[in-house]
């Protein structure tokens, strides 16, 4: 297994973020987009990494930026390694791994689309229907939803569940009025609108594929005067993957992402608030291969 590449230091631009994931640099009228190879769980990063993870990432979000760019429009410049500027040549590590992208004026709100309910979803769901009463309905985030849904639920239409960004900590998530109340009615359901088209194409791609996108999150900034996607699109980081074949209501489906670290992390007794373990070689190669598995699913080819 090669090693985990879990920092850059280019010396030729400046550093201006780095994430849990990617570190991004400043090439003056454009961005540097780098994906590593760090993992992140319970919002600590790993003091190991996966290998290829980045390529992976990188890859995934290449592909989407294409399949999606017919209806609407996103930050990409390139991710081609031979075009890039000449003092990039000499980072042989960015092949692959990193795109190069246009300047954007972000907007603080992380825009999730949900075609299942699940995650924090379903449990503020559920919080809902156990304070229900003899009511046959609640409203989640501004839907009135039945009672009746279970975990892993497919939902009746893609609802839209947006939520304030946080620096550190979980996103925190809101109803569209609040958003709306943040952002302005007309560019809330600009990006509302946006969210779930880009959502159902994929989805609707996805699916005879065997992979269930069951929710994604998106950002979007502005790139002059346009509403513009930005960041990573549809990955394992940033969406829930499941295989079809073992979907069912009333239970999490096995997925293909991280998973399978955090059920690793929480049989460990680490108490998530000090620095955590490093991960064995098993279950980083474990998780490698449901990164590979999804990448060739979608992609239609092994990552190189």
């Amino acid at each position: 297994m090669s090693d985990a590449l879990l920092i850059t230091e280019i010396k030729d631009y400046p550093l201006i973020a780095r994430g849990k994931v990617r570190d991004v640099y400043d090439l003056g009228e454009t961005l540097l987009f780098v994906a590593t190879d760090r993992i992140s769980a319970f919002d600590w990063v790993l003091p190991n990494g996966i290998p290829d993870k980045g390529k992976i990432l990188n890859s995934m979000s290449l592909f989407w930026f294409s399949f999606t760019s017919d209806i609407f429009p996103n930050h990409l410049v390139t991710g081609d390694f031979q075009s890039f500027p000449r003092p990039l040549k000499k980072y042989g590590y960015l092949d692959g791994r990193s795109m190069i992208v246009k300047k954007a004026r972000r907007i603080d709100i992380e825009c999730v689309a949900r075609g299942y309910l699940v995650g924090s979803g379903y449990k503020d769901f559920k919080a809902l229907v156990d304070d229900s009463g003899s009511n046959k309905k609640v409203n989640l985030y501004g839907y009135e939803l039945p009672i009746t849904i279970k975990l892993a639920g497919k939902l009746a239409e893609t609802i839209f569940t947006p939520a304030t960004k946080a620096e550190e900590g979980h996103d925190q998530n809101i109803s569209f009025s609040e958003m709306k109340k943040k952002v302005g009615s007309e560019l809330a359901t600009s990006l509302k609108k946006a969210t779930i088209a880009i959502y159902e194409k994929a989805a609707k791609y996805a699916l005879p594929k065997g992979i269930i996108i069951a929710d994604t999150k998106f950002e979007f900034g502005f790139i002059g005067d346009e509403l513009t996607l930005i960041d990573e699109i549809l990955s394992p980081d940033s969406s829930r993957f499941w295989p079809t074949e073992s979907y069912r209501e009333g239970a999490n489906p096995p997925s293909f992402d991280k998973q399978i670290i955090r059920d690793w992390l929480d049989s460990t007794g680490w108490d998530k608030n000090s620095a955590p373990p490093a991960l064995p070689d098993h279950i980083i190669e474990k998780t490698l291969q449901k990164y590979r598995q999804a990448h060739r699913i979608i992609v239609g080819r092994d990552i190189g």
